[in-house]
């Protein structure tokens, strides 16, 4: 196991490309964790219970009535939040449409992650346009679209164009009436969290420790350990490493940095505890990953 709580291996996305839906009800020990993200984009709506996202640097909890979506391209994972009970929710993955991006916009909460708090007089109508998303996805294209039913797979493929097009045009439903009008939903209860989440994010390099950052937010370091972990669900060095191995990652990507100065730019005092940490995060050596050698 991670120290974050999160499983070593992956969960694999669906490939990009393809239109899933389906609705899960979790309980304690549901954890997914995708190190490269998804190839396509992730939509969640919450109806009982509590969820815990993250995404990048970014981190949100779901509660009935969110829309929570995950922009594709990023480490992200997702689990049961601490102290719920279970988590039922609707999902789908996809390629969003481009009018979307425009719609989900003042939800942005970074690194590709989007929250709004649908407006409570739309719920049922949210509702239903899952359930005929499901029922779509199932089409063969002849006679009509079959009715859910109890007992049915909680999961469907859309397959054939006609399937996916009506599919998305319920989850498009979907997206507009929880972005019109609806409230931003913060990332979690303690603002602090979120500042020194936002620290972290923009200088990943610098020489953030447990007490530096407790105190850029007023905070004893242990009370800030503990108000920082209950809410990401990771310890705060945990959350400097990922986003030190993020910035590392870009920078090996975008520049022509030697392994040593990305290792020294990206807060990594040794190349050789860079080089493994690098590994074990990305399954290649940096100098692998810059040649494109990835899993």
């Amino acid at each position: 196991m991670t120290t974050d709580g999160l499983p070593e291996s992956a969960v694999p996305a669906p490939p990009p490309g393809m239109v899933v839906t389906g609705r899960y009800d979790q309980g304690p020990g549901y954890r997914v964790n995708r190190p490269q993200g998804s190839g396509s984009w992730l939509f969640t709506w919450t109806t009982e219970g509590r969820g815990l996202l993250r995404q990048g640097a970014a981190r949100t909890h779901a509660t009935p009535g969110d829309l929570v979506v995950l922009a594709p391209g990023v480490a992200h994972g997702y689990a049961l939040a601490p102290g719920a009970g279970r988590w039922r929710f609707w999902w789908a993955h996809c390629q969003a449409r481009p009018a979307w991006a425009a719609w989900l916009g003042p939800a942005a909460l970074g690194d590709g992650v989007y929250a709004v708090a649908a407006p409570g007089g739309t719920h049922r109508r949210i509702e239903a346009a899952f359930h005929r998303m499901l029922a779509d996805s199932r089409w063969t294209g002849t006679g009509a679209p079959p009715v859910p039913a109890p007992g049915d797979d909680p999961v469907a493929v859309a397959h054939g164009s006609a399937a996916r097009e009506l599919a998305l045009s319920a989850l498009e439903e979907v997206v507009l009436l929880a972005t019109a009008g609806a409230r931003r939903t913060p990332p979690g209860p303690d603002d602090r969290v979120r500042r020194a989440e936002e620290l972290i994010a923009a200088d990943p390099g610098a020489p953030h420790t447990v007490g530096s950052l407790a105190a850029r937010v007023a905070l004893s370091p242990s009370r800030f350990a503990h108000l920082f972990t209950r809410q990401t669900g990771v310890p705060p060095m945990r959350a400097l490493r990922e986003a030190r191995l993020r910035h590392a990652a870009r920078l090996l990507e975008s520049t022509d940095l030697t392994v040593e100065r990305v290792a020294a730019a990206s807060g990594f005092p040794s190349p050789f505890h860079f080089n493994r940490v690098f590994r074990e995060r990305y399954g290649v050596p940096p100098g692998a990953y810059r040649s494109g050698e990835r899993p």
